[in-house]
């Protein structure tokens, strides 16, 4: 049966478009490009296919559509710039199917220049058409916030560059059915220029407030506190907060052999971000050697090792190699997850406490690491031997503070 949506790629981009085309009464079938990993709960899923949500498992079936969107994850590769290799498989699948008048739209995070200059030659050399003659090529960022219920897909602007401006209004006709706005960029390089703004702002706001973390810290000074003040501005301030890490599926880009010269500043934000791993463990064992234990032997709990509260994916989350540091030093780890069953570091899995108040006041040490709805904190906070809350949510004086 022919759909009016094809999305490939069901993972942390697709699978959000394709419930939203499917609550929009959108035909939609999702082609997979690899592992199927995203922030829909299986209730959620459950509900999609209910609603007539189909998985193509022959690509013949993408030929038979009107819009296909690729939303194939792009991870960091070896070269710490983001793997087009699901974007690849997306394209060649699709070009060999691809029929003229089809709009194709790619929403994975890709660097400015590769809508035009990587996947345009998969989809014409495969296909043998032409875009922007027969068949619409666009650009359009994804904006997926999991677990955000205050900005709902219809109320959450959808920005387009396509290839020619009959492309990108071929792009915005099916964006409007999703939502209230279309924003229409100069072109393909703007509108892959927003996407990468738009990573890199909240990248390098984190580094800046992790910075501030360790200096506060160091000072003696509630940066909380800081925080909660600081936001009653109304003006030329955006609150971010501290954390152990940096997780999600997109990934930091400082164009380096892109450009003639690299975003310096991301770059650095990159090498803040990734020790907060490593100051968590530092400030760990100087809270365990104050109360006169030692890290090797001692018994840490973590909890919460998914990269965001409330939700079951674990991409980029700073837990992992919390825990491999925290074994370094020869401490006995466990975790506590309500939306992780089975958790495992190196190669080994890592024991899972079902008893949360009796496994916190058993440990020598509980590490808060995402904040999920479950937690009774105020209670954990009583219970725990030694707390430390990485993510500013108890109470004020119930724990140490990152």
């Amino acid at each position: 049966m022919p759909a009016d949506l094809a999305v490939i790629g069901l993972g942390p981009y697709g699978l959000p478009l394709a419930q939203a085309a499917v609550a929009a009464g959108i035909s939609t079938l999702g082609y997979a490009t690899g592992p199927e990993a995203g922030p829909l709960s299986p209730a959620e899923l459950r509900r999609m296919h209910a609603s007539g949500f189909r998985r193509a498992t022959d690509p013949a079936q993408l030929g038979r559509v009107r819009t296909a969107v690729i939303c194939a994850p792009t991870p960091r590769g070896a070269d710490g710039g983001p793997d087009l290799g699901q974007v690849e498989a997306a394209a060649r699948a699709l070009a060999e199917r691809l029929r003229p008048h089809t709009t194709v739209i790619l929403e994975s995070p890709v660097p400015p220049g590769t809508t035009e200059e990587f996947l345009r030659p998969l989809l014409e050399e495969g296909s043998g058409l032409r875009a922007g003659r027969d068949f619409h090529l666009a650009y359009s960022p994804s904006r997926v916030d999991p677990g955000n219920r205050a900005h709902t897909p219809a109320g959450t602007p959808k920005v387009i560059g396509g290839l020619t401006p009959a492309c990108t209004e071929s792009a915005a006709a099916f964006y409007g059915r999703l939502t209230d706005k279309v924003v229409r960029a100069r072109g393909l390089r703007e509108a892959e220029a927003v996407q990468l703004l738009e990573t890199n702002f909240r990248h390098v706001n984190i580094a800046l407030v992790n910075e501030m973390a360790v200096l506060c810290h160091e000072l003696g000074v509630d940066l909380w506190d800081v925080i909660r003040c600081a936001e009653t501005k109304p003006f030329g301030f955006q609150a971010f907060r501290p954390g152990p890490g940096v997780g999600g599926h997109a990934v930091p880009q400082d164009l380096t052999g892109r450009a003639s010269r690299a975003l310096r500043m991301v770059e650095l934000a990159q090498q803040v971000n990734n020790r907060m791993p490593g100051y968590v463990v530092q400030r760990a064992a100087t809270l365990l050697n104050e109360h006169g234990k030692s890290a090797r032997g001692a018994r840490v709990l973590l909890l919460g090792v998914t990269y965001k509260a409330d939700l079951v994916d674990q991409q980029g989350a700073p837990a992992r190699e919390i825990a491999v540091r925290l074994m370094e030093l020869g401490a006995s780890v466990s975790y506590h997850d309500p939306y992780v069953p089975a958790w495992s570091v190196l190669d080994r899995p890592v024991p899972r406490v079902d008893s949360l108040y009796e496994a916190a006041a058993g440990a020598d040490l509980t590490i808060l690491l995402q904040q999920h709805r479950t937690y009774d904190l105020q209670g954990l906070s009583v219970k725990a031997q030694l707390l430390l809350d990485t993510r500013g949510a108890t109470p004020t004086g119930a724990a140490h503070r990152l």
